[in-house]
């Protein structure tokens, strides 16, 4: 098996289980309009298609920007995994308050602990560093144009969701949070 090959592999079986387990959540108390929530479900969707949706057959094609050594690719494959287990142990910490939307569950509060006390959106964070991995093992500018997109999604998400905690839990205890975590990147700066 390629690590290309074993990579497909690794999105599919992580889709599979994250979406088994999306029954395990409180009841939803309060979620923003649909409206609010369709345009960074459009821009990830459409970096999913750019980074899923061509493939390339060698490096001599238009869109092949370079072609790795398996060695390589075995350890983007990694890094792949590594991202994949990080959304999995933020969703595990997160327990029943996770949502695919964004929402207000029943008896939410603040979670900055375990992965969230590293970055504020854990699962975002595990996602682009697989897509960004996948992207640089295909190879192609419409691969890394789609993980770019896919980026783009997630950190719109992420501010969308930012507001809507900020009114919902509190702005002084949700900028409190935002003061000492950095959003998407360990280590990156955080909010004024």
């Amino acid at each position: 098996m390629t690590p290309q090959i074993a990579l497909n592999y690794l999105w599919i079986v992580w889709a599979i289980s994250w979406l088994a387990m999306a029954f395990w959540s409180e009841r939803t108390a309060k979620r923003p309009n649909f409206g609010a929530e369709l345009p960074y479900r459009i821009v990830t969707l459409v970096g999913a298609l750019l980074l899923f949706g061509f493939v390339r057959r060698s490096y001599r094609e238009p869109l092949g920007l370079w072609s790795l050594a398996p060695g390589w690719n075995w350890v983007l494959f990694a890094l792949c995994a590594l991202g994949f287990l990080f959304t999995w142990w933020a969703r595990i910490h997160l327990g029943r308050l996770w949502s695919g939307w964004i929402t207000r569950k029943e008896g939410h509060r603040i979670v900055d602990s375990g992965p969230y006390g590293i970055v504020r959106h854990p699962i975002y964070t595990g996602l682009i560093a697989s897509a960004l991995a996948t992207a640089v093992t295909k190879g192609t500018s419409v691969a890394l144009a789609g993980a770019a997109i896919m980026t783009l999604g997630f950190w719109i998400k992420a501010r969308l969701e930012e507001r809507f905690l900020s009114e919902q839990l509190g702005a002084d205890a949700y900028a409190a949070y935002r003061r000492r975590v950095p959003m998407l990147l360990p280590f990156g700066p955080k909010a004024a």
